[in-house]
């Protein structure tokens, strides 16, 4: 019986997919907005003066550069997202599935009173395990655990590791379940969780393109078989860890998250605690729906790069870009702007990488550059606007996550960071080869078809 409910389900939910109205947001206003209000800041305490903005938002120009960006962008981006500037926050890269795990492990060990987890898959191998087993020893100890899985990116696993976790006090929520009967508010099965967020104690969170899952374990550096994706490739991702009180705004969308998904109260744990400085970074926190009026990320990506001077460099996993973005893309290089895209050389998702091809001839035309990384399968979704704005998170560049995910990104302003996001880049770029306009004009015919028929089923990608 369940059986045929979940195949109901899933064809439901396939049909409702195709018949859906849902429209990216019109980007024209990007232009005409940015100049309203002056960019504001807040640190561990609150709220800044304006007095203190200026001097921040003056002293981020000077080591940056005077760029423009800083003055357009922040204000834009404000309007957008509604979420402030904080301050005062120290952020790692974390590049690969070991050193992010290895870093998400100690921090669970030291846990004092609350973890908060949100993932889109998590799988029942040794990395699930792994994880379990560091949650259920932190919650013997009085820690509250506090655990959001997506129902369709961990429909493998098996039900009993969500009972182990659950036997023992953790708080587990299931995000829009698969079987109708199972939803908490109106079913949608298109709308799925594809946050990758750790938060323990209100202090420290960890985000970006890594779920839970063995398919990490090996980092990237080794080299594809012919022919099939080896399950022992090694898959390239970015995450960031950051320790401040920027981890409060994350916390906030973790909470909103399990209130919309009318999970049960959680035990009411120093969930918000005072966080004093721990660094100089400056983030602000981004969370997208599709129960917003808009998607903040997609028009924050926008406008950042309309309002990029000298470099665009994106890294992206699932590359199926609508109009806009192509355009936003072509207008950047046209006025001198070096565009680069980094993308996979094979994917997980045949369909989506050929959609994703069938962009590139208009791209290399309009003069952005386009790499394709070799070896280990890039999962990455980052972001580097004039060496100063960065951003790291959980959102691809394709229709999923613009109109049907919850996603969550961490834009961070500042050349320091920028710096390593830029060293990342030029590493990644090494283990790539540039795709040639020429070369690419004389693709061969099998390969122009698949990229015509993937196409056609881009908004769905």
């Amino acid at each position: 019986m369940l059986a045929n409910t979940v195949k109901i389900a899933f064809t439901a939910g396939w049909l409702l997919m195709v018949a859906s109205c849902a429209t990216l947001p019109d980007t024209q206003f990007l232009t005409k907005r940015y100049a309203v209000q002056a960019a504001h800041f807040e640190n561990a305490m609150g709220p800044l003066s304006n007095h203190q903005s200026a001097a921040i938002l003056a002293k981020l120009k000077h080591t940056s550069g005077d760029l423009d960006i800083l003055d357009k962008q922040i204000t834009l981006e404000q309007q957008i997202v509604g979420r402030p500037l904080i301050t005062g926050n120290q952020v790692t890269l974390l590049q690969d599935g070991p050193a992010t795990y290895q870093a998400m492990f100690a921090a669970i060990r030291n846990a004092k009173d609350n973890i908060n987890m949100e993932s889109y898959i998590i799988e029942d191998g040794e990395v699930g395990q792994q994880f379990a087993n560091l949650l259920l020893e932190r919650q013997a100890h009085g820690v509250q655990v506090n655990v959001i899985y997506d129902s369709v990116g961990a429909f493998g696993t098996d039900k009993a590791f969500f009972d182990r976790l659950i036997k023992a006090g953790v708080q587990v929520l299931e995000f829009n379940p698969v079987n109708p009967l199972l939803a908490r508010k109106s079913w949608a099965l298109n709308h799925r969780d594809h946050r990758k967020l750790l938060i323990v104690d209100g202090r420290r969170a960890f985000l970006g393109g890594i779920n839970i899952s063995s398919v990490y374990s090996t980092g990237s550096f080794f080299r594809r078989s012919r022919g099939k994706t080896d399950p022992k490739t090694g898959w390239r991702d970015t995450d960031i860890e950051i320790d401040g009180p920027a981890v409060g705004e994350f916390q906030k969308l973790f909470m909103e998250t399990w209130n919309k998904q009318h999970g049960k109260p959680l035990a009411p744990n120093d969930y918000f605690p005072i966080v004093t400085p721990q660094g100089k970074e400056i983030v602000r926190a981004i969370g997208s729906s599709p129960d917003d009026p808009y998607n903040q990320m997609y028009l924050t990506l926008i406008s950042a790069i309309d309002n990029a001077e000298k470099q665009v460099y994106i890294t992206n996993a699932y590359f199926v870009p609508d109009p806009q973005l192509v355009q936003a893309l072509l207008n950047a290089s046209a006025r001198g702007v070096d565009v680069r895209l980094l993308l996979p050389s094979h994917s997980d998702s045949a369909i989506v990488f050929y959609a994703g091809r069938s962009h590139y001839q208009e791209l290399l035309e309009g003069g952005v550059k386009i790499y394709e990384r070799r070896g280990s399968l890039l999962h990455a979704k980052t972001v580097l606007v004039d060496g100063v704005w960065s951003c790291v998170g959980s959102s691809n560049l394709d229709w999923r996550s613009a109109l049907d995910n919850d996603e969550i990104n961490a834009v961070i302003l500042g050349r320091e960071f920028g710096k390593q996001m830029q060293a990342a880049f030029a590493h990644d770029l090494a283990a790539s080869d540039e795709i040639k306009l020429e070369s690419w004009k004389h693709r061969s015919p099998l390969l122009r078809i698949k990229e015509w028929g993937s196409r056609l089923w881009g908004r769905l990608l």
